[in-house]
């Protein structure tokens, strides 16, 4: 899709983010097969959900890079319809969960803002897929982040992040509005909710082993 909220970095080749990584982590489960680790993006916009998404399916406590904002980043940092929020992630937050005996997924939470753009490739390196989070009263803040994994053929979801007081849209309506390829899943979640957040992450590996599958017989 094209949006004036492309990325910067649009007509870049694809790098090798795209790949579908095979990770092995030591050890092994039932039957001699070492258990399988997958890395997974989390990304949307500012003040969308991603640290909350990451800290509430985390089983091992995330790795998180929050900082207060401050007057020098009024004017940068848009916080428009999120008025209220007081930190933002400056590089990554960082989890993990295990999906079942022998899967694990390696969560990396990029960072919202425009001026981070230069982070998301060396975050996107080696990622299985990623979830992109929206807020249906922003819709349009997410538009970059389906631009850049569109443009490297990185698998993704949309999680329409159901905030309190906010209006519920069909995701068939959402994903008109995206402008989405057909095909992408688009679910409601809570991203305070652990098994909520857990069924989006399930639903991607499910989405980007189909792609994948597709691509070797094509």
């Amino acid at each position: 899709m094209a949006s004036e909220h492309s990325d910067p970095t649009a007509g870049k080749a694809p790098d090798r983010g795209s790949a579908v990584p095979v990770r092995r982590a030591p050890g092994t489960v039932d039957g001699g097969e070492p258990p399988l680790a997958l890395k997974i993006l989390v990304a949307g916009g500012f003040g969308v959900g991603k640290t909350t998404l990451v800290g509430s399916v985390s089983e091992i406590r995330p790795l998180r890079t929050e900082e207060r904002l401050t007057e020098a980043g009024r004017g940068v940092d848009d916080t428009g319809g999120v008025e209220q929020k007081t930190t933002t992630t400056v590089a990554m937050d960082f989890g993990r969960i295990t999906i079942r005996e022998g899967l694990s997924l390696y969560l990396f939470g990029t960072p919202g803002q425009d001026r981070f753009w230069f982070l998301w490739d060396e975050l996107a390196l080696g990622a299985l897929g990623a979830v992109v989070l929206a807020d249906t009263r922003r819709l349009e803040d997410c538009f970059p982040s389906v631009d850049y994994f569109e443009r490297r053929a990185i698998p993704f979801v949309v999680a329409v992040n159901c905030f309190q007081g906010s209006r519920q849209h069909a995701q068939e309506k959402v994903a008109r509005a995206l402008d989405l390829e057909p095909g992408t899943p688009v679910l409601l979640c809570d991203a305070r909710e652990r098994e909520s957040g857990k069924r989006v992450l399930v639903e991607l590996v499910e989405h980007a082993s189909r792609l994948h599958t597709a691509r070797l017989l094509a």
